[in-house]
């Protein structure tokens, strides 16, 4: 063999070797872990998720593995606790009439309004005796007196919905009662940053599509035990008379505080609600 030849034969061995090193140190960085058998970590840089394949090989490659911390700052936002949601309550068959298990306490509860012209009446004399009852508004008046339904959450009463234009629920698609309630509820929340968990139907007239979309957005249905007839404007004696002889333990009161001249539901609050607790009465609200 001439001596050209064998130097060309010692220049492809010795080029064979490095490139079997190479291979080997290629392998080194790719290969599983040998003790564990998991794939070596790879810290996506940014652009990438996990699982996904790096970017390609280049300039740009070694910038994103030299620079993690625009990853490694991001919250984790896949193992964040799920937000707290409220269990939906089953949908009723009929509304709740009174409050049971409550001793000798009483629930007042107005409906219609808030109206600025009768509303803040109630609001004093409940004020003043401290007790809490419940509101059950109309959309069209709640969006007009925000600042009303602000001081009935302030003040610890319970605002509950009572439609939006006060229709005759069970001669309405299903879609406008959800749009009655659903618009009513929306407003609420805006303003005290809740929705109401509580819903009476327009004249006590409820279906079951009414039951099925007030579960549906979280309320339960509450009727009345005791019906002062305050929207007929029959006289304030007549008002009083109702409640103080309609009074028992778990008795729900309905009362109104717009839809008409309620002058005379406000001058009755004064005179009943000082009896009703020289009775031993307790005028609180539900829980849920």
């Amino acid at each position: 063999m001439t001596g050209g030849r064998r130097t060309v034969l010692r220049l492809a061995a010795a080029l064979g070797a490095t490139a079997t090193v190479g291979v080997f140190a290629a392998d080194r960085l790719t290969a599983p872990d040998r003790a564990t058998g998991a794939a070596p970590r790879h810290t996506p840089g940014p652009g990438t998720t996990p699982g996904a394949a790096g970017p390609a090989a280049g300039p740009g490659a070694k910038a994103a593995r030299l620079n993690p911390n625009a990853y490694r700052l991001r919250p984790m936002t896949a193992y964040a606790p799920p937000a707290y949601r409220r269990a939906l309550p089953p949908v009723r068959q009929r509304p709740f009439l009174s409050v049971a298990g409550a001793g000798r306490s009483m629930v007042l509860t107005f409906d219609d309004g808030p109206d600025p012209r009768y509303t803040p009446g109630i609001l004093d004399t409940l004020r003043r005796h401290d007790c809490r009852a419940m509101f059950f508004v109309c959309g069209e008046m709640a969006v007009e007196n925000q600042d009303l339904l602000r001081r009935m959450a302030a003040e610890g009463h319970v605002v509950g919905n009572h439609s939006w234009s006060h229709p005759l629920i069970p001669k309405l698609r299903p879609s406008r009662i959800r749009d009655e309630l659903g618009s009513t509820s929306e407003v609420v929340e805006r303003a005290l940053g809740t929705a109401p968990l509580w819903y009476r139907a327009p004249y006590g007239a409820w279906n079951r599509h009414s039951f099925e979309i007030g579960a549906e957005l979280g309320m339960e249905p509450l009727a009345w035990t005791v019906d002062t007839l305050d929207w007929k404007e029959p006289g304030t004696d007549s008002i009083v008379r109702r409640v103080l002889d309609g009074a028992a333990p778990g008795v729900v009161v309905l009362n109104h505080d717009a839809g008409g001249d309620r002058s005379q539901s406000v001058a009755a609050l004064r005179r009943y609600l000082p009896e009703l607790l020289d009775a031993g009465y307790h005028v609180t609200v539900p829980r849920r």
